[in-house]
């Protein structure tokens, strides 16, 4: 069973490259998409995802915001910060960020890595039987 994850970002666009990469990626799937910190956090506590990427930037409630609410409801689970800004985010918000990893969206490639460590893929039936 492929590991859920929820996305919560403001541009359509970058939900849309998301959505595409995790329909590409066997181990992975989209389980929720939400436009802002607020709805992020309604879906997670219905869907229950083994991962969150939020935005920085959203209105109504923004990725900071919305983790640090996220991290008290669902503390295990790894939240990734998907930003513009990741090479100031810690000179501008201070190191204790209540995220497990900040990722630049100059830099998607990196994402799929930062996500395998932090939710390797479950093992599938025929390998876990060997």
């Amino acid at each position: 069973m492929p590991r859920s994850i929820l996305v919560a970002d403001d541009n359509p666009l970058i939900r849309r490259v998301l959505c595409r990469l995790f329909e590409a990626t066997e181990d992975y799937e989209l389980c929720a998409e939400a436009t802002n910190g607020r709805e992020a956090i309604e879906l997670a506590l219905k869907h229950r995802p083994d991962l969150i990427i939020l935005d920085l930037s959203m209105p109504v409630l923004n990725g900071v915001d919305a983790a640090k609410e996220l991290k008290k409801l669902m503390p295990n689970v790894p939240i990734i910060l998907f930003t513009q800004h990741a090479d100031l985010t810690d000179t501008i918000l201070g190191a204790h960020l209540p995220v497990d990893r900040i990722v630049s969206k100059s830099e998607p490639a990196q994402l799929m890595s930062h996500i395998r460590s932090l939710i390797p893929p479950t093992q599938s039936a025929s390998t876990a039987s060997m």
